[in-house]
């Protein structure tokens, strides 16, 4: 089947991606790597030995920077409905975020254990028309508070990806209501023409 020339300037843009082309060079599995390196680097997001959640993981560049700063004796578990090649230091969950079995089954993997970092680079395939896919992306982020409320510790962090649009205002207000501080972050190797930006809400209140 022929291309479409939208997916021929995409491929093109992606290969001549700078972030690509360091990702590959530096042994990373993502340009999406370099987003959570910035904001870690201007947040201190991480520390030795904290247990982390990864949503949306796929291909895996988020859960190998934190394996890397939470050493060997931090946990990284990390969630995508796309297979992901396993690594040291990450239990890995393959299934629909959005299914109860597979968001029961990462409980079950977590066992009680105390978060101290919820992030999540998910979003929904994207159509194009925004009437369809805000509702969508804000069901991600729902789902990700949800989760927070669970098993994130008094004082842990939740990191999202969020895309600007409606809910957005009432979105801030729910993680105003449940954090001490909320952050708004587009980090520089987040393409320019991407709605997308991340939300670090910081110190879940007790």
């Amino acid at each position: 089947m022929a291309r479409s020339k939208s997916s021929d300037v995409w491929l093109k843009e992606h290969f001549n991606d700078p972030y690509v082309q360091k990702a590959k060079l530096e042994g990373w599995r993502s340009r999406a790597v370099y987003k959570l390196q910035e904001i870690d680097d201007k947040d201190s997001l991480f520390k030795p030995g904290m247990c982390v959640v990864d949503l949306g993981a796929a291909p895996g560049g988020w859960s190998q920077w934190t394996t890397h700063k939470v050493g060997n004796k931090g946990e990284v578990f990390a969630l995508d409905i796309l297979p992901v090649e396993p690594f040291a230091g990450v239990t890995f969950i393959q299934g629909d975020f959005r299914e109860d079995e597979v968001y029961d089954g990462l409980l079950s993997a977590l066992a009680g254990r105390d978060v101290d970092v919820v992030m999540s680079d998910m979003a929904p395939n994207m159509s194009g028309n925004k009437g369809v896919d805000i509702p969508r992306a804000m069901y991600l982020v729902e789902l990700c508070i949800e989760l927070a409320d669970q098993v994130l510790k008094p004082n842990g962090d939740l990191l999202m990806k969020v895309f600007q649009g409606e809910g957005y205002d009432q979105l801030l207000k729910t993680l105003r209501s449940k954090y001490q501080k909320v952050i708004t972050r587009k980090p520089d190797s987040s393409r320019a023409r991407s709605k997308e930006i991340y939300l670090l809400a910081r110190g879940k209140k007790a």
